[in-house]
């Protein structure tokens, strides 16, 4: 049994749109997809910072729709919510995949040798 990819979301504006996860690796900002054959962790550390390069373009974009809204020169006030929205959700993710990898580090101390 094979399971396809998910695919980016049709129809959603420029600049807000929700990318795909490739089957190969973790799909950033870009739209590409980020591989690696090596089996040293490489694949992990690009993937993490990746992530967290998500993570700041969209708190960038949610800070500069919120100024934009806030100054008078945005016309449609859903774009910023949407924006500071994705950027919390992002945010909470991030926060709770770092608990984890504490939690599993900490666990991993805790085993007899």
């Amino acid at each position: 049994m094979s399971v396809e990819p998910i695919g980016a979301i049709q129809g959603v504006s420029s600049g807000f749109g929700v990318q795909g996860v490739g089957g190969t690796g973790y799909v950033g900002a870009t739209g590409t997809a980020a591989t690696s054959g090596a089996t040293d962790g490489s694949g992990f550390a690009t993937a993490l910072s990746g992530a967290v390069d998500n993570l700041q373009a969209l708190q960038s974009t949610s800070n500069q729709l919120s100024v934009s809204a806030v100054t008078g020169n945005l016309d449609d006030i859903h774009q910023a919510t949407i924006a500071a929205t994705r950027a919390q959700v992002t945010l909470e993710l991030a926060a709770t995949i770092r608990n984890k990898g504490v939690d599993a580090f900490n666990e991993i101390m805790r085993m007899q040798a």
